[in-house]
């Protein structure tokens, strides 16, 4: 697995290798693309953060976003169900947010 520093370097392949996916397919490629951006999307609403950009200065959304593929990967559902969010994604999200009310 290649390293990656920035979620703007993550790509499909490289979700699929977190995933153990040893041949990747096209409909899989098109679905973890997907995947990724909807992370982000979710990222980004979920914390206050204004643009994907800034998500590149913290190292630990890589692994936010892989969770995130994942379970949408696993469910094959493009959405993510905050009621069984995962610990570790909850708790990296929760250091980063900004819209606190």
């Amino acid at each position: 697995m290649n390293i990656v520093t920035k979620v703007s370097e993550i790509t499909a392949q490289d979700v699929a290798e977190y995933l153990r996916i040893a041949e990747l397919t096209e409909d899989d490629e098109n679905f973890i693309t997907s995947t990724i951006g909807v992370a982000i999307d979710y990222i980004l609403k979920y914390t206050g953060i204004e643009d994907a950009e800034t998500l590149d200065t913290y190292n630990d959304m890589v692994i936010v976003v892989f969770v995130l593929c994942q379970d949408m990967y696993d469910n094959r559902a493009l959405y993510v169900d905050n009621s069984n969010l995962n610990k570790v994604v909850e708790n990296i999200l929760g250091l980063h947010q900004r819209n606190l009310l």
